[in-house]
């Protein structure tokens, strides 16, 4: 098994879990964090009513800030926002820093 799913009550937006995982003898420790982004384009005066054009702009919107985020920040899931929000949750893993050999 690759992924292991646990289910955090309560975690709000901007707040980071860490987690410490034990496997045998072995710790492993992660940081998550939930960001959220925007995602109504209503605000965009160069979209108009058209389906397709507001999907298109969801879109590049949401990639612009996932390619801007914190690089010590890695995009774990974008989860699936509801009919008319407002704004769309991302899940971030903060990335393991690799031990340098001399």
């Amino acid at each position: 098994m690759k992924d292991l799913s646990i289910p955090v009550p309560h975690f709000g937006e901007k707040e980071v879990a860490d987690i410490e995982l034990r496997i045998g003898d072995e710790k492993i420790q992660y940081s998550f964090r939930v960001e959220s982004f925007p995602w109504d384009v209503d605000d965009d005066l160069n979209i108009d009513g058209d389906e397709i054009t507001r999907s298109l702009a969801r879109i590049h919107r949401l990639k612009k800030a996932i390619e801007s985020y914190d690089p010590e920040w890695e995009l774990i899931q974008i989860l699936t926002p509801d009919d008319n929000a407002r704004f769309i949750q991302v899940l971030y893993r903060k990335r393991k820093k690799l031990a340098r050999s001399s």
